[in-house]
């Protein structure tokens, strides 16, 4: 067994990153931008990750509860940005952010271990794996036998060198995400395994298929049974197996779904377990394809089960327009289609236009006037629409996240925030761009969903787990509408991803290595 660290039983553990989901088909991030989602520097890092409804994901925090309740640690807190999902951070605000950061690294030292809170499909609109480069900045700064050890979201787009930078990478196992403290908690009892002398084998596998993420979920389906086949390998001597279904909209050479699994010390099983992993999943990829409705069979659908209260109320996810994704959260064609089509119990949740939800708060409750969506829009996909609304609800937008979703444990902030019926739709205009990931987020400004009969949500696929106790699985309908996150990947006009891949290649084809 080799050394322990020097200071295992008191180790100064330096915590830094940024939580980032980019595409490249979405506006550019700028300073301002990403100070709308948040930064905490130091001290303010370590009190959040402490507070009783964190800011910061689950990923930083139930890594810091771990670690607190594991045996005597010092913190170094250095640097967490937290940019959500949008487009590429502009590439010099990101430079002044590393440079920060490699600057207090290098003042911290020496640290015992260095943990990431990540996200892993970060781009700027320079670099296409930012990540990487902060895994092998710390990996220069602290030498060859500190423990570097990150969480990601399943989504990350895996490179080469974050894989080799880190002696342990762990991804979230669920999609929706509700699992994002635990895997903190998994990250920090290996990180207390690899102070205590343990050295890890990982072998990495990145298939040629870029799975459109509505085909990314966990309760069910094709991702669902690879996730959980996984976990079957995981025993004494597999460590962890993180499979990683990746973010088609990072326009990146690493695109492609990604196998990681880590050994203690035993490099022939975990090459063995994720050629298998992969292998298994090349054999069915066919069942990755998305299966849409279209926006005519979605009004339709609207109008029957308005008119028809036997029938069960339904869920229209506008999937192409996942604010989680990158997306704006303002496109108008259900809202539009729906508003014309006269059905009944209508809502949508949550529509992204702070001056419309700023002129609401100023008329008042009551108020009738002409609302002019997307005025200031200037992204194509977000056209205008207007109409007469009728404010019926207001609020400051902040309220505890459902403990059934996954914002559960957290304080959600959608800025000042307006109901609107708009006709026949009753509308949620929000400040803070946010996807609709639970009830929460409509009903906290006073429109209640016992008696809608269809919810339109901005959402791809983390409202699933918020809206199970009002909608099943069989209720839930995916629009095919336009959008930035379309799950038509034609749609795009892809120029990094590595070709061939399916499915924009049906021919793709791949041999497992040796």
């Amino acid at each position: 067994m080799p050394p322990a660290s020097p200071n295992a039983a008191n180790p100064r553990i330096a915590i830094l990153g940024i939580h980032h989901e980019g595409s490249r088909f979405a506006p550019p991030l700028n300073e301002a931008d990403t100070r709308e989602w948040g930064q905490l520097d130091g001290a303010e890092m370590w009190a959040d990750a402490n507070a009783a409804r964190p800011r910061s994901m689950g990923g930083l925090w139930g890594f810091v509860r771990a670690m607190n309740v594991t045996g005597p640690w010092t913190p170094v807190p250095i640097t967490y940005l937290d940019c959500g999902a949008a487009g590429a951070i502009e590439h010099g605000w990101y430079v002044r952010v590393r440079d920060e950061m490699r600057r207090q690294l290098e003042a911290a030292m020496p640290v015992d271990g260095v943990y990431f809170p990540q996200h892993g499909a970060s781009i700027t609109t320079e670099e296409l794996d930012p990540d990487g480069e902060l895994f092998q900045m710390a990996r220069d700064i602290v030498g060859p036998g500190v423990p570097i050890v990150a969480t990601l979201d399943l989504h990350a787009n895996v490179s080469d060198r974050m894989v080799q930078s880190t002696d342990l990478l762990v991804a979230y196992r669920t999609n929706p995400h509700t699992d994002q403290s635990a895997r903190g908690r998994e990250a920090a009892m290996a990180m207390r395994e690899l102070l205590a002398g343990l050295k890890t084998e990982h072998h990495f596998i990145r298939l040629p298929l870029m799975a459109p993420q509505v085909s990314q979920l966990t309760a069910a389906g094709p991702y669902a049974e690879i996730i959980a086949y996984g976990q079957t390998k995981v025993d004494e001597t597999v460590m962890n197996v993180s499979i990683l279904g990746g973010f088609t909209y990072g326009d990146t050479p690493d695109q492609g779904m990604a196998f990681i699994v880590t050994t203690r010390g035993d490099a022939a099983r975990a090459r063995d377990v994720c050629k298998e992993l992969a292998g298994r999943v090349w054999r069915y990829r066919e069942r990755f394809l998305p299966k849409l409705t279209g926006l005519d069979e979605c009004v339709a659908r609207a109008v029957a089960v308005g008119r028809d209260r036997t029938l069960a109320p339904i869920c229209i996810a506008d999937v192409a327009d996942n604010p989680g994704g990158g997306a704006r959260g303002n496109t108008t064609w259900l809202l539009e289609a729906l508003h014309a089509s006269g059905a009944e119990g209508v809502v949508l949740g949550v529509f992204t236009d702070p001056p419309l939800a700023a002129e609401a708060h100023r008329l008042g409750s009551g108020a009738t006037f002409t609302a002019h969506f997307n005025r200031d829009e200037t992204q194509p996909l977000s056209r205008p629409f207007q109409a007469q609304a009728t404010v019926v609800g207001l609020s400051d937008g902040v309220f505890p996240g459902a403990v059934d979703g996954s914002a559960a444990g957290t304080m959600v902030d959608l800025g000042p925030t307006a109901a609107l019926q708009v006709g026949n739709v009753t509308v949620i205009v929000i400040t803070r761009r946010q996807q609709c990931i639970d009830p929460g987020y409509i009903e906290h400004v006073g429109v209640p969903l016992t008696a809608a009969r269809t919810v339109i949500v901005k959402s791809r696929g983390h409202f699933r787990a918020g809206f199970l106790r009002l909608f099943q699985p069989e209720q839930v309908i995916e629009a095919d509408v336009p959008g930035l996150t379309s799950p038509n990947l034609g749609n795009f006009d892809f120029r990094s991803v590595p070709r061939p891949i399916y499915p924009l290649d049906m021919d793709a084809d791949w041999t497992p290595p040796n």
